[in-house]
């Protein structure tokens, strides 16, 4: 070869990466990557998380031997005449481009083989140190959890007087469905016990850890925690917007406020490890401030409060979500939004992370790529600023990013990769982004050990390291297949970042998403857009609320976008399958993603296998309903009547057309009632009645209404409870959808289905016992075949309704839908005059009501009845086939 050939091919590997017919403008050839400061993180790392518990002897004996080993090895490595150490190019005063630098470093690579071995024992005795440090660190910080008389006084249930520093921002939890009722979600925070006073009058001085839960907390989680731009509720004090209301005042209190409380104490939770006690008190007083919190947070709050303000007006999914986009405020996001998010592998846009810190940075100093030329851009160059001030001011904003946010652990991390990048600028360093990600690891977790066992600062470093290491090799690899740059970017971003998150995730949700990687492609593009408006309406409402709103109006539309992905994602029928949990399901969810990987690698070759393995793909996952009746005999051809599986609670969907359903009950959860419907492709509902108002009835609603054609709803007339009453009339209002009241002896047709209301009566009546006898009972006939609705009748009502004049109509039915789950509450006469050839039970697998109960699968067995429940054989299927005077009954499963 030439030399002109060798310097035509030189200059071509310099510019292949740079996409341009002509090559880069500023070309620069890479060096290896450095990982040298990667085995000090992961020693340190994993020194934290064993040293936390481990009794002070191990402690004490890690770190001595440690140290011993490493001055064994830095003696010998001095006295070997070892060259000096060089910094990595990530840290301030580092070699650029990860070389060796200065006199001596120039000197040794020379010096032959002797001196590598020297290096290694530099780099493993530092490795020790580190090791060392951390275990330290680690027993310091382990027994914090166990001084002072707060775990004794845990172990005790002791009632306490306590002074706490608040040391998180207040959150609900999320509203559980508990057959009848949805649970109110209680306001829980964090906090450090400042002085503790026991029953006896002995008060004490210390400082521990505990969850506060505010029990019996009632107010409305729509309005604002606190009046933005008003007076905290962090100060002394301050009353919240409505002095009736303490739940709000509990919600308004920042960061660094302290209270004086009364409470119960009691051991803390098994997974609770940050936590030496939980403190449970009462929310029906407000909480009795005795310091405010400092003027950062203060200001934070503020800032929060006004971005809260400025998104009262978007719409439902926009108010809910821009907070969570932009500060990770998810206090407005609905349970079954946040199930979504994570069904779809999306909740990481709902913890402020790096992405978040890197688009706000990017609009001061440009791409990181162009900070240091002539020709930078961003803010700070328009704005005559200085490279060093605008790595100050970086680092300012870094800072108020961290307050602002709230130091969660993937915040923490984006904030200490930032410090480390901005720190390089300043002095003119190369900022080699694994070894600035590696020191931020270790001075992380140095300084705080506990967050070596946190799964969302570990998900956010694999992230971050996959998109350093992976990503890049990932797109090259598509650029070369012809694939555009931004294209394969986001596709190989996208795709690492969850080849390596999604063994961990495995671990905490024994669940595998199938749709995560489009979803993430899908929502990237709208990221950025929302975060920008969304950080301009949070800076602009103090000062210019007309201007914040119309910000963040403008952000509506992608946060919009984002959420309608995830629900759509969330109720594909093969969005996600399910794994082991624990590690053991982690590892096997890992080898099968190298297995995966090597096996792309080589399909890649093959475009036509590829495609055809990625339509297979795309057709598990949506499942089209006309597909799946071939494959899967789902729906069956002329089903009708479908006892969807949604758990614990009852939906049931009546054919009435073409695509077209009467729900009866949606069952307690949104995303499974949505998944039903879509399997069966319903996409006009002309009824939804709901039996009463019980969660495990009505609290699926949402994704009966999600994208459907919806003509009216019918309730019972008994309003019990009354937050799920409110709850249906809130979700109806917000769909525009009429709501009626079912009254005994109203008469309905759609398509070929025919049904009667027999209960409740129109007229007056004694008022039930419960909701239960309230349930409006149903008697449907379809293609010859009748089926009786018992909603969750009682054998009050049972009887009640044998002893009305609709009691006729209740002999000998085809289908009958067991009343309550198939709970031993059953009267005996009703069953015998029904006598069903079909009885159908709606209950949740390994439930905790013993649903169904023996006795009464005995008493239909007896009646010569066949019993199918949805907790073994899965969503069932009611079919009529011969003539319509005497048809055959039939029933198809798919199993859970």
């Amino acid at each position: 070869m030439t030399p002109g050939s060798r310097t035509g091919a030189a200059r071509a590997a310099v510019h292949v990466s740079s996409g341009h017919r002509l090559g880069a403008s500023h070309p620069r050839q890479e060096g290896p990557v450095d990982l040298r400061l990667v085995p000090p993180a992961l020693a340190a790392w994993v020194a934290a998380a064993l040293m936390l518990d481990a009794p002070p002897r191990w402690a004490v004996a890690t770190v001595v031997v440690c140290v011993a080993a490493a001055g064994v090895l830095l003696v010998a490595w001095t006295t070997g005449g070892g060259a000096g150490p060089t910094l990595p190019a990530g840290v301030p005063g580092g070699a650029p481009g990860g070389a060796p630098g200065g006199r001596r470093g120039r000197m040794s690579r020379g010096r032959g083989t002797g001196r590598r071995y020297a290096w290694g024992r530099f780099s493993v005795a530092a490795t020790l140190l580190c090791a060392a440090a951390s275990a330290g660190s680690a027993a310091l910080h382990g027994p914090d959890l166990h001084r002072g008389p707060i775990p004794a006084l845990a172990s005790e249930f002791a009632e306490v007087e306590a002074e706490l520093r608040v040391t998180s921002d207040p959150r609900r939890t999320r509203p559980r469905v508990a057959s009848a009722h949805a649970l109110p979600p209680t306001v829980v925070l964090d906090a450090d016990v400042v002085r503790v006073k026991q029953a006896d009058g002995t008060a004490t001085v210390t400082r521990t850890p505990v969850l506060v839960v505010v029990r019996g907390e009632h107010s409305d989680s729509a309005k604002p925690p606190h009046p933005p731009g008003g007076r905290s509720a962090g100060e002394p004090g301050a009353r919240s917007a409505d002095a009736g209301r303490p739940g709000d005042t509990w919600l308004g209190l920042l960061p660094s406020t302290r209270l004086r409380v009364q409470g119960r104490l009691a051991p803390p939770l098994p997974e609770g490890d940050r936590v030496a006690a939980v403190l449970r008190v009462s929310g029906e007083r407000a909480p009795r401030v005795v310091g405010a919190p400092t003027g950062a947070q203060r200001l934070a709050g503020e800032l929060r409060g006004g971005l809260r303000e400025v998104t009262e007006g978007l719409p439902a999914d926009a108010r809910a979500l821009l907070p969570g986009l932009v500060v990770g405020d998810t206090s407005r996001v609905p349970a079954e939004l946040e199930q979504a998010f994570r069904d779809t592998d999306l909740t990481h846009l709902l913890a402020v992370s790096g992405a978040n810190l890197t688009i706000v940075l990017v609009l001061l100093i440009g791409p990181p790529g162009t900070a240091q030329r002539a020709e930078r851009r961003g803010l700070a160059p328009k704005l005559g600023i200085p490279l060093r001030t605008t790595a100050l001011l970086g680092g300012l904003l870094t800072l108020g990013f961290v307050i602002v946010c709230r130091p969660d652990p993937s915040v923490l991390r984006a904030a200490a990769c930032g410090l480390i990048a901005l720190l390089a600028l300043a002095t003119g360093r190369r900022r080699s982004l694994i070894p600035a990600l590696a020191a931020a690891v270790l001075l992380l977790v140095l300084y705080d050990p506990w967050l070596s066992r946190s799964y969302g600062f570990l998900l956010s470093v694999l992230a971050t390291g996959a998109l350093l290491t992976l990503a890049p090799r990932w797109s090259a690899a598509l650029r070369r297949r012809g694939m555009p740059p931004r294209c394969a970017d986001a596709l190989a971003a996208a795709a690492a970042a969850q080849a390596v998150c999604a063994p961990v995730v495995a671990v905490l949700a024994a669940r595998v998403s199938l749709v995560a990687v489009p979803c993430n492609l899908l929502a990237e593009f709208a990221v950025a857009p929302a975060t920008v408006l969304g950080f301009a309406a949070l800076a602009s409402a103090p000062v210019a609320m007309p201007v914040a709103e119309a910000l963040a109006w403008g952000a509506s539309w992608p946060t919009e976008w984002i959420a309608e992905i995830a629900r759509t994602g969330a109720a594909l029928p093969g969005s996600g399958i399910d794994w082991p949990g624990g590690w053991r399901g982690g590892l096997l969810l890992a080898l099968a993603t190298v297995v995966l990987i090597l096996v792309g690698r080589r399909l890649a070759r093959h475009p036509w296998l590829a495609g055809a393995c990625a339509l297979l793909l795309l057709l598990a996952v949506v499942q089209p309903p006309p597909l799946t009746r071939v494959i899967a005999g789902w729906p069956p051809p002329g089903w009708r009547m479908v006892m969807c599986d949604v758990g614990q609670g009852d939906a049931t969907v009546l054919a009435a057309g073409e695509g077209a359903g009467v729900v009866v009950d949606a069952g307690p959860d949104p995303v499974a009632a949505d998944r039903c419907l879509r399997s069966l492709g319903i996409t006009r509902v002309p009824l939804v009645l709901l039996t009463h108002f019980h969660a495990d009835h009505v609290a699926g609603l949402p994704g009966v209404l999600r994208g459907r054609e919806v003509g009216v709803i019918q309730t019972t007339g008994f309003q019990e409870p009354p937050e799920q009453a409110e709850f249906v009339r809130d979700q109806a209002a917000a769909e525009r959808v009429p709501v009626t009241r079912a009254v005994a002896g109203e008469r309905r047709r759609a398509g070929a289905l025919d049904w009667q209301v027999l209960w409740p009566p129109a007229g007056p009546a004694p008022p039930p016992e419960g909701p239960n006898d309230a349930s409006v009972t149903l008697l449907v006939r379809t293609a010859g075949l009748s089926l009786l609705l018992l909603g969750d009748l009682e054998p009050p009502g049972q009887r009640a309704l044998l002893r009305s004049p609709a009691a006729a109509a209740l002999a000998s039915v085809d289908v009958l839908k067991v009343a309550h789950h198939g709970s031993a509450h059953q009267d005996p006469e009703l069953l015998r005059r029904a006598a069903p050839r079909l009885a159908l039970i709606s209950c949740g697998a390994d439930n905790s009501y013993g649903h169904p109960a023996p006795v009464t699968i005995a008493a239909l067995r007896a009646g010569g009845a066949r019993v199918l429940r949805t907790d073994v054989d899965g969503s069932v299927a009611v079919l009529a086939s011969g003539p319509r005077a005497s048809p055959q009954l039939e029933a198809a499963t798919r199993p859970p």
